[in-house]
């Protein structure tokens, strides 16, 4: 039976303390309900996603006690930037899409969203046919490409839960997944731009290059100059939380700045997140539990229910083709371009990378109440389309766990492809570099030949190897100056000739995470160690053993 109905309205000329109690009450009811239900599914190991959205549902429509509007909606806001500045944050890693930016990855990656981006503008385009979901060609690009998203997240928890993270495939599966969520986001985000509707040649260069220069700008300040002014403030300025409000306020500062540009804010979120990523590991562990905190206690369950209080049977109304086509050509589509891309790019097993690039989940069904919110899409479409994604998060979990385990992997090793800084989060958590440098190695000296260096020390997928003379650093070579000597000089000359002198170095109480985020933004396989108090050589670590220890890790060796 419905019971009472809070509505909650948006007062400009002052605040009405009715409507604020009960704005109160509601969101209060909302957040406990949700966090409740979220612990009672959790033990059936049903994702948070869904009970957050059900709790909406049956306090909603079911028993008609809140509905959405007013105050409500100014937190279903700052819950969607939240959101997705955590995913651009945790997820995106925008150092190891750059390494992988030419490699077979890419072309996986690629096939897999602009296929099934393809088939599925089919549906809510009326090129093929008239669905009758109403959309110009923007908004069918954007409903397109939301489509065609594979969740990052989705698919690292399974991998992770299951103990395939580090294995070949699901590294790859990783990997591809990273790079796909990363393309589909920045092709939504910009088609639910506010002057996407005004497409004009002249327009769309201006567009581009306001949008470019605002990632530009972006990219520097939150990437090299925030993490920097965060920690001088936080050594001279003893103010509590100081470095969370900042970082707070820069959130929304950039998504004030991306809607100004014409992107929807939840783009400019994302940016700045991934830019933040690459902080070092102390500053991300002093900043992101208390924003990680706010959001999943308070923004994420109100946002994920606030989904619920939308949903409805309207969807029945439509016709019966037009649901058909939504839940089944997107579906083969995914599927068909990923397998399409595996194939093409000749990955192993590219069954289980289809499967994996599957998964579905949190950036979905939050840019579906974006175009809720603003119009795109109605009640109808929206509670079909939060269905299907229901469905994704439900059952492709065990469906990638079914088919990772029958396939027959090939034993090659993946070491050789870029190894994802943002993989390595999920292994080297409180792993310093001293827990696994190696003290009794020895190095090559700068007084060898060329030759002699060559035959004795390299080996396969390491490019840089760190010279020692007398137990001092004398610095670094790269296989790549070898290039540029002739052959014949090989004999003559010495290594101390061709070193690298005063390269990037590591501490060894520094966290291995640190450590492999430097070595990918320098493209260098090697780093000395050196001593923080003293500056004497140590040793060197490598990121083929940070790789061997996030195998290690998955498998549970010591």
């Amino acid at each position: 039976m419905p019971g009472r109905r809070f509505r909650v309205s948006n007062h400009a000329d002052g605040a009405d303390p009715n409507m604020i109690e009960e704005a109160l009450l509601s969101i209060g009811l909302l957040v406990v309900v949700a966090k409740l239900v979220e612990g009672v599914l959790r033990r059936f190991r049903v994702n948070s996603i869904v009970a957050y959205t059900a709790t909406g549902i049956l306090l909603g429509p079911v028993a008609g006690i809140i509905q959405p509007t007013g105050e409500i909606q100014i937190l279903l806001g700052i819950g969607i930037f939240l959101l997705f500045f955590l995913i651009g944050l945790d997820e995106l890693d925008i150092s190891g899409f750059m390494a992988a930016i030419r490699g077979r990855y890419f072309v996986a990656a690629t096939l897999s969203v602009l296929i099934p981006m393809l088939a599925a503008m089919a549906v809510t385009s009326d090129i093929v046919h008239d669905f009758g979901l109403g959309l110009d060609f923007s908004e069918s690009i954007a409903l397109a490409g939301i489509l065609s998203l594979t969740s990052l997240g989705v698919a690292a928890k399974v991998l992770v839960d299951e103990g395939h993270l580090r294995a070949p495939i699901g590294i790859r599966i990783f990997t591809t997944a990273l790079i796909a969520e990363l393309i589909a986001l920045l092709l939504v985000g910009f088609s639910i731009g506010e002057h996407t509707h005004q497409m004009s040649w002249s327009g769309v260069c201006i567009l581009l290059a306001q949008i470019v220069a605002f990632t530009v700008v972006t990219w520097v300040l939150a990437s090299r100059v925030i993490p920097p002014l965060i920690m001088l403030l936080q050594r001279f300025l003893y103010v509590p939380q100081l470095s969370f409000g900042v970082l707070l306020g820069g959130l929304f500062l950039t998504v004030a700045g991306a809607a100004k540009m014409g992107l929807h804010g939840s783009l400019g979120a994302l940016l700045f997140g991934a830019a933040l990523s690459g902080m070092p590991y102390q500053v991300r562990r002093d900043i992101a539990p208390g924003m990680r905190s706010v959001a999943e206690g308070l923004f994420v369950p109100l946002f994920f229910a606030a989904a619920g209080l939308h949903m409805s049977m309207s969807f029945t109304a439509l016709p019966v083709l037009t649901i058909a086509a939504l839940v089944f050509v997107p579906l083969a589509g995914k599927f068909a371009g990923a397998l399409i891309g595996a194939l093409v790019a000749r990955m192993d097993a590219p069954f289980a990378l289809a499967t994996g690039l599957m998964a579905k989940g949190v950036a979905e069904v939050a840019l579906l109440l974006v175009l809720l919110e603003t119009g795109v899409i109605g009640q109808d479409v929206f509670s079909l389309l939060v269905l299907i994604m229901f469905g994704y998060i439900l059952l492709t979990p065990p469906a990638i766990n079914a088919v990772i385990r029958r396939s027959k992997l090939s034993e090659a090793d993946p070491s050789h492809d870029p190894v994802p800084p943002s993989l390595a989060r999920f292994a080297l958590t409180d792993i310093s570099v001293s827990d696994i440098l190696d003290f009794r190695r020895i190095y090559p000296e700068p007084t060898q030949s060329v030759r002699a260096f060559a035959d004795r020390w390299i080996v396969p997928h390491q490019q840089d190897y760190v010279v020692v003379d007398k137990g001092e650093l004398a610095g670094i070579v790269s296989l790549s100056m070898l290039r540029y000597l002739p052959k014949e000089a090989w004999s003559t000359t010495r290594v101390g000739k061709i070193v690298r002198r005063d390269p990037p170095q590591a501490s060894p109480d520094e966290p291995v995470e640190d450590v492999l985020q430097r070595m990918t933004e320098r493209s260098l396989t090697a780093m000395p160690v050196m001593d923080r108090e003293s500056g004497k050589f140590m040793g060197a670590i490598t990121s083929q053993e940070i790789l061997d220890l996030i195998v290690a890790e998955a498998r549970g060796e010591p």
